[in-house]
């Protein structure tokens, strides 16, 4: 299973359309996971075209995206259990209001953005990742979003990074 995470594409404010690095992942995708700021559904209907997508809304989402997909949800795929949620809140860090959001639940991996920095890391035997933004890098290096590939009970889950976002 491959899966491509994303988040912060922030389309048309910041890009007019997808990159073409993660459109080629796009297409090669069993799943794909946004963790919020789409701007529009626009971005989700072409996501879904390439294969199922799942997410979340973000703090600069329209109504109709926080009424499609919420603001907090677990993804299962094929048995791995995946938490997502933008991040965006008061106090304490990103990565702390992500943890702390799926507190008591059953879950391996929580993606989030909002912060659009590249995370991963081990805490607590959760991984916690934000995939960056793959058209908003801010004040990071590169552009950016994940993959995670699972077989069978193995799975890895990387960031890519790229210097356009045409």
């Amino acid at each position: 299973m491959n899966i491509v995470i994303l988040s912060d594409t922030h389309i048309p404010g910041r890009a007019k359309k997808l990159p073409s690095v993660l459109a080629e992942a796009c297409g090669q995708a069993d799943l794909i996971i946004h963790a919020g700021d789409w701007q529009t559904l626009d971005v989700y209907f072409e996501l879904s075209a390439y294969a199922r997508t799942e997410g979340v809304a973000g703090n600069v989402d329209p109504w109709e995206v926080i009424d499609k997909f919420g603001r907090q949800k677990i993804v299962d795929a094929d048995g791995l259990k995946i938490g997502v949620i933008h991040g965006d809140g008061l106090r304490k860090t990103t990565e702390r209001r992500a943890l702390e959001a799926f507190e008591g639940e059953q879950v391996d991996i929580i993606v989030f953005g909002h912060s659009h920095i590249p995370v991963s890391r081990q805490e607590g035997g959760i991984t916690l990742f934000n995939p960056g933004s793959p058209t908003d890098k801010r004040r990071q290096p590169r552009y950016s979003f994940g993959i995670l590939e699972k077989n069978g009970e193995a799975w890895t889950l990387d960031h890519v990074f790229f210097d356009s976002k045409d």
